[in-house]
């Protein structure tokens, strides 16, 4: 691209991807989640180019980029481009201060990996632009401006909870977050003398699929038939196990089984709070086997390769507990090990992966991580 002949950035944006310690699909359905940023990340160099509207955008990772005009910004058939013009379009809404700008991207995150690299982009881009060129936004308004861009140019009918993690995020803290009210705490996350280790199946998802939707609906059937009973609830987060079996005779069973998840999801969310702050790490990881149950029995969102990787740790004491992490489908499990057995249990287990699947396991540590932030 002709522009990279000349760029020299004004500003530099560092924009996370992040975890889910669990929590999972219970954004969505306005209940808890507790996630937080990792050092993995995207990141953003930015000037303003001086035209009115022309805007030049490319990925050194992937070697690929496009041109857009701030006054034609429509949908692409290239699904990457998506999330910077659903960003954009929201700005629009919002402001008209926004010129002409060259970005160039930096990407240590694996797409498809279950560490909303989607999230990063959008939150990054947004982050970026409200700093070069003054707009205003809060952070918060950042958050829900990328959040709405992911559901109207993505397609993807996703809960607030990437986002928030992408831009809330505190070093050394897990986010306690009430997807309905938006109230958050820190909860401060030592798992010492053990690690976060993240063994990325390399089978990679796409949240658009009509998979992840359709769970939406399924909940919110569920959701439907209780309040003929209960007529104040909402969401499943006012749902308490007691309304839901009274409830299950007018239930199909799959819509059964995708409330009961999220019911009791919701729960383990508050557990594992409860499990951080006494430090109580045999109570946090049985919390992860037993989201992964749900995750892959009930909910249906896992894979063969995940569930492998998570019925593989049970047999290693030094793993506390395992579980999929992300909307589903693929990516990555995340597991609680011993710091002193890290490289003998990924040794193995990359051993036992490849035989099983022929797929090279990829493995690294995450650690709790600040938000997106100027370099």
């Amino acid at each position: 691209m002709e522009f990279l002949k000349t760029f020299t950035p004004e500003l530099t944006i560092v924009s996370p991807g992040r975890i889910n310690l669990i929590g999972e699909h219970t954004d969505y359905n306005m209940g808890y989640v507790l996630p937080t940023a990792i050092e993995k990340k995207i990141i953003f160099k930015l000037r303003k180019n001086g035209s009115d509207s022309v805007c030049h955008v490319y990925s050194e990772t992937y070697d690929t980029g496009f041109d857009l005009n701030l006054n034609a910004i429509a949908r692409s058939e290239v699904e990457w481009e998506n999330y910077i013009l659903g960003v954009l379009n929201e700005i629009s809404v919002r402001t008209n201060k926004v010129r002409g700008f060259d970005c160039v991207l930096q990407s240590d995150l694996p797409t498809g990996s279950g560490l909303s690299s989607s999230a990063a982009l959008e939150c990054g881009l947004a982050f970026g632009l409200n700093e070069l060129f003054d707009l205003g936004l809060s952070q918060l308004e950042i958050v829900q401006l990328a959040q709405t861009a992911e559901h109207t140019y993505v397609g993807t009918q996703c809960g607030i909870m990437d986002q928030f993690a992408s831009v809330m995020s505190k070093s050394g803290h897990v986010i306690l977050l009430d997807c309905e009210s938006l109230e958050y705490d820190y909860i401060p996350i030592d798992l010492h003398p053990y690690k976060i280790i993240l063994l990325n199946t390399k089978v990679s998802h796409n949240l658009a699929s009509s998979a992840y939707n359709t769970r939406k609906r399924e909940c919110e059937e569920g959701v439907a038939i209780i309040r003929r009973k209960h007529p104040k609830v909402k969401s499943l987060r006012n749902v308490t196990e007691e309304m839901l079996n009274a409830s299950r005779p007018e239930m199909d069973a799959t819509v059964f089984d995708r409330c009961s998840f999220i019911v009791a999801e919701n729960k383990r969310v508050l557990q594992m709070a409860n499990a951080l702050r006494k430090k109580d790490l045999l109570w946090a990881g049985q919390l992860l086997y037993a989201a992964h149950h749900g995750i892959s029995k009930l909910y249906e969102v896992s894979c063969p390769e995940s569930d492998f990787l998570v019925e593989f740790s049970k047999d290693n004491p030094n793993v506390l507990g395992a579980r999929q992490t992300g909307g589903g489908f693929g990516g990555c499990t995340l597991n609680i090990v011993h710091e002193d057995e890290v490289d003998a249990f990924i040794a193995t287990a990359s051993i036992a992966y490849k035989k099983e699947f022929d797929i090279a396991l990829e493995a690294f540590e995450v650690k709790p991580s600040g938000g997106t932030l100027v370099a």
